[in-house]
């Protein structure tokens, strides 16, 4: 039985290392979602890169996104996103050029303008925090690259040049919205960690897309992607007890850091403003059976005239993942 989700599913996996595991494990399992997706027709899995973070193990995201092309057929790999104010715009242009070569039409590029650390990371990645100014710029430089009008004379990406590689804008506020509409680039909000102005930024996108300066060409349309966190089990009681177990865990990543939270610290800083903080973040998330799950989709999809809607697996159980996955798996097409 598969769902009814009127619009193409995609993946976000933050290729997660849990307790106890070792980071190779975490890849390992990491593929091996992502070769489910692949056989259910999935449209993309995206990976996002982030630093100094014991427990997810994207950093290298192109790296990642090699070894998970590498060990699948048909489904679009990516990055959700590359930020690209770490990196000069020239190289990212050689390594997902490289990608493309390697795996033709199938990887896409989602970039975002965050460091995706903190500041102490940031300095040891040799960046100050200005670069975020330039991303625009960036963005256009990278354009050039990609497309083979390259705006630096004499400077082309090899591998790159005139693989044009699909650009998608990463954001959670206004900004990336405005920028994705007035560069005509699909745009991808991250409502499944930050909810908060998604209908907001949906409609500023939409109203504001500009076709005729499209780094896309003139023919270009808008594209908005939506993120939600989902859990689908044959037990809805599975699912939400999934759930609980992955608030939790997101409440002990974020309010214990440097401490030992016990399950009893847990239980209570989910009624403390702080740990209500965190639950909000995941307001946009669903658990339960396939009809809960697939129904709540659809609505969410209509309430922001999303053309695609992006998931984030929050199940804990690797077992419950897979099923997830099956579940919402959309039609064959």
């Amino acid at each position: 039985m598969t769902s009814t989700v009127s619009r193409p599913l995609s993946l976000l996996d933050l290729a997660r290392v849990r307790q106890q595991e070792t980071i190779a494990e975490g890849i390992a399992r990491s593929l091996r979602l992502s070769q489910t997706a692949d056989r259910l027709g999935y449209s993309r899995v995206w990976f996002a890169e982030h630093h100094n973070m014991p427990h997810v193990a994207s950093s290298a995201t192109s790296l990642l996104i090699q070894h998970i092309a590498a060990n699948t057929e048909r489904i679009r790999v990516g990055s959700g996103g590359i930020m690209l104010p770490n990196h000069s715009p020239l190289v990212i242009a050689e390594q997902f050029g490289t990608l493309e070569t390697l795996y033709p039409g199938r990887i896409d590029l989602g970039l975002g303008r965050a460091p995706g650390t903190d500041g102490a990371t940031m300095r040891a990645l040799r960046r100050d925090g200005t670069e975020a100014d330039r991303f625009q710029a960036d963005i256009m430089e990278l354009s050039g690259y990609l497309t083979g009008h390259s705006r630096i004379p004499g400077v082309h990406a090899y591998p790159g040049y005139r693989t044009d590689v699909p650009l998608y804008i990463l954001g959670s506020s206004l900004y990336g919205a405005q920028l994705a509409a007035q560069l005509g680039l699909p745009y991808s909000f991250a409502s499944h960690f930050a909810p908060q102005m998604l209908e907001q930024a949906a409609y500023t996108y939409r109203e504001n897309f500009n076709a005729q300066g499209s780094l896309l060409g003139p023919d270009a349309k808008p594209h908005f992607i939506a993120a939600a966190n989902v859990i689908a089990h044959d037990d809805a009681d599975t699912a939400r007890q999934q759930r609980r177990k992955a608030e939790d865990g997101w409440i002990k990543a974020m309010l214990g850091r440097n401490k030992d939270l016990s399950d009893e610290d847990v239980e209570l800083l989910r009624d403390h403003p702080a740990g209500q903080q965190v639950l909000s973040m995941l307001s946009r998330t669903i658990a339960g059976d396939q009809k809960e799950v697939v129904d709540w989709l659809e609505n969410f999809a209509d309430q922001v005239a999303a053309d695609e809607l992006i998931l984030v697996n929050l199940a804990t159980d690797e077992d419950v993942q897979h099923r997830t996955l099956e579940l919402l798996a959309p039609e064959p097409s």
